[in-house]
């Protein structure tokens, strides 16, 4: 898992400021970071996605980021089988399509480095252990998706060799090309990187054309929408907004690999069946971070 993700980088609690459409807020700064947005700001904004209905062109091949955090379900630790189940269908429906799935599982359920290092651990080594509990996801993943009929292969950045192949790009790049959904464990390999980093290098040195963050919420929102129900969702943002504002849904080093290889990042509401394919088709749901005048048909 490498550093663990915060709760808002699990998707549960977004945080930062910006007005609906992704640009630059017109509004005043209320206590604890958010703006208020400008309603004809947001009428406009709405009028925009109603005229663009498509967020980007179809994709054919995209990495698919799991909190560990995702596979508890509703408990703070463990794995929920159906929650695994409910993502293995959806992972299954993409492949069914011919979409070349792969995906990075965090272990956020299992073990987190950052807070176990808090507390005496050596941080290298709370890291390694949070790796090892990444692996434990990956396969209770690729059980529930063979069942389902789906040819399955888990690479680990951590030799395993008895329960997963080693990562090697230009294989997992094979398994893709012949229909296989290939699950990234064990993160980078290396402390002091979060999954989320792990995602954005694996989707650059596969060939991927964006990263599907699933989280708990359906997008990225200027406050907490858990905590306060008036807060405001951006359909779409800049990478550089993303930094500028400090919205916690992914690391900045992830955020930044990304931005600097123009790789677009969808983040979306994983537990809506269907979510996974609308996203990669480009439909209009959750956020979408890429970089304005290249996001393709319908985002100028």
């Amino acid at each position: 898992m490498l550093p663990p993700m915060s709760p808002a980088q699990d998707g549960r609690a977004p945080g930062g400021a910006a007005r609906r459409d992704g640009h630059p807020a017109n509004g005043a700064v209320a206590p604890g970071g958010a703006i208020t947005v400008d309603p004809a700001a947001a009428g406009e904004a709405g009028r925009a996605g109603r005229q663009h209905p498509a967020a980007h062109q179809s994709w054919h091949r995209v990495v698919l980021k799991l909190s560990g955090q995702a596979f508890a379900g509703g408990e703070p630790l463990g794995i929920s089988p159906g929650t695994v189940s409910h993502i293995a269908q959806e992972v299954s429906a993409a492949a069914r399509e011919g979409i070349q799935v792969a995906a990075v599982v965090g272990g956020g359920n299992m073990f987190r480095g950052a807070a176990a290092s808090q507390h005496g651990i050596d941080r290298s080594r709370a890291d390694y252990m949070g790796m090892l509990g990444t692996v434990i996801n990956c396969l209770a993943l690729q059980d529930v998706l063979e069942k389902l009929g789906v040819e399955t292969r888990v690479q680990t950045a951590i030799t395993m060799l008895q329960v997963a192949e080693p990562y090697v790009p230009r294989r997992a790049i094979r398994h893709l090309e012949k229909g296989r959904v290939v699950i990234f464990g064990a993160g980078l390999g290396a402390p002091f990187f979060s999954t989320d980093t792990c995602a954005a290098q694996r989707a650059l040195e596969i060939g991927a054309q964006a990263v599907l963050k699933g989280t708990q919420v359906d997008g990225v929102y200027d406050a907490d929408p858990l905590q306060m129900p008036g807060a405001v969702r951006f359909h779409q943002l800049d990478y550089g907004e993303v930094l500028r504002r400090e919205l916690r849904f992914m690391d900045a080093t992830a955020v930044s690999l990304c931005m600097d290889n123009d790789l677009p990042i969808v983040v979306f509401d994983l537990m809506r069946a269907g979510n996974v394919v609308r996203a990669v088709h480009g439909e209009r749901i959750g956020t979408l971070v890429s970089r304005f005048a290249r996001c393709g048909p319908g985002m100028a």
